[in-house]
């Protein structure tokens, strides 16, 4: 992805110009960089609505031409042969640009193209507040319709927050630890991510609104769809506290396939995956081999050995999954969330709160964490945090690795 928006734009964020062609002189850059964001952006919305047109041809049109502004003026020919369409593909391909025209955004960019092409609550990869780690997907979402609080996206796009997913049969144990989890992040101010669905998912958002909190719902339909029927009332609650979230177009079928893509994007939006129950035919293990794949922590609630929903957990375990006993060991080792309130915050005689300390850094480094993240969870600058770190280091209770992460010993 990094390449395909490099490639746009150069390094301070301002489309590439050919060979010998300086750019035109601005009284303000920011003003500029803002025009040349809105026609990336706009481009972008344009090409990914094209029949037959996904991810993988997007990149090869941004290849081919440098540019999805010069790719639209390519001959049809051309486009056939660079995309690898077949002759009714190809066709629909056309219909979709003649029906547009020739110069659909112009420069600069007026109020009725704006009108036309614009998309409300929707982020798409161009934008600068889409999620880095959704960016960063094998095939990363063309565009995130989304609906209710958007100043969730804030602590998404830093991976601030927890997934907790399950089957949709589960035991009465395995609802009873998914409604305790919820509440229990929502009280250490944790965004909850899930999906939506019967069962944990369904619990865990429960848990989460009964405490005030702020559930993310990543769907596996669209944003007018219910699905299961019966949660329209949770997903009217979800939308009114938290954040839904679906990569599906207005008016797409509900397809299989849908799910298994929804279980990518909640493992993107977070830092840690929390398994309640699951049998080992599951959405929630592909979920988990996602997480282990970033080597993101994993924690698994023991279930039942003899109940058929919590065998696929159950060896999540045996292949060394953190066990995860009762909620408020997760939030001891999680720490504040990005909701809590900052620890920086002045006290009632006006001076500010005390630094994080050793055990205060400890707990909000919880299974491992970014210096970024710490930063956030301490309320606490990089300065203060490194300092803290060090000696952690140096007394052998933490350990760094490459990217600014930290873990216990």
């Amino acid at each position: 992805m990094g390449d395909l928006l490099v490639a746009a734009f150069g390094a301070g964020g301002r489309r590439s110009e050919g060979p010998g062609v300086g750019p035109e002189p601005e009284a303000n850059p920011r003003e500029a960089d803002a025009r040349e964001a809105e026609a990336l952006r706009l481009w972008w919305l344009l090409w990914s609505g094209c029949p037959g047109i996904g991810w993988q041809r997007l990149q090869a049109l941004q290849a081919s031409h440098g540019s999805l502004e010069r790719a639209w003026a390519a001959p049809p020919a051309e486009l056939q042969a660079q995309l690898g369409l077949g002759s009714a593909a190809s066709a629909q391909v056309e219909a979709y640009r003649q029906h547009w025209g020739d110069a659909p955004i112009p420069s600069p960019i007026d109020g009725p193209t704006r009108r036309r092409l614009a998309v409300s609550r929707t982020l798409v990869p161009p934008d600068a507040g889409f999620p880095e780690a959704a960016r960063a997907l094998e095939r990363p979402p063309l565009r995130l319709h989304w609906q209710g609080n958007g100043s969730l996206w804030r602590p998404l796009r830093r991976r601030q927050a927890i997934a907790v997913v399950g089957t949709r049969r589960p035991s009465p144990h395995g609802l009873s630890i998914a409604r305790a989890l919820g509440a229990a992040l929502a009280e250490a101010g944790w965004p909850v991510v899930s999906g939506l669905a019967e069962g944990i998912d369904a619990a865990v958002h429960q848990g989460c609104l009964g405490r005030g909190g702020r559930p993310v719902a990543v769907l596996g339909t669209h944003l007018g769809r219910v699905y299961p029927r019966h949660h329209g009332a949770l997903q009217e609650e979800v939308a009114r506290s938290g954040l839904l979230v679906s990569e599906q177009e207005p008016g797409t079928p509900v397809r299989p396939g849908h799910f298994a893509q929804r279980n990518r994007l909640q493992v993107a939006l977070a830092q840690a995956l929390v398994v309640v129950e699951c049998p080992v035919n599951s959405g929630a293990l592909h979920s988990a081999e996602l997480a282990w794949r970033q080597s993101l922590p994993l924690w698994v609630v023991p279930g039942d050995a003899g109940k058929p929903s919590a065998l696929g957990s159950n060896r999540l375990l045996a292949g060394g999954a953190s066990v995860l006993l009762d909620p408020a060991d997760l939030i001891r080792s999680l720490g504040p969330g990005p909701l809590a309130q900052r620890r920086d915050a002045p006290r009632p005689d006006g001076k500010p709160a005390a630094g994080p300390g050793t055990h205060g850094l400890l707990e909000a480094l919880g299974a491992g964490a970014s210096l970024e993240q710490l930063c956030s969870r301490l309320g606490q600058g990089p300065s203060q945090v490194t300092r803290e770190l060090l000696g952690l280091e140096l007394s052998g209770q933490i350990r760094a690795e490459p990217g600014l992460w930290w873990r216990p010993c």
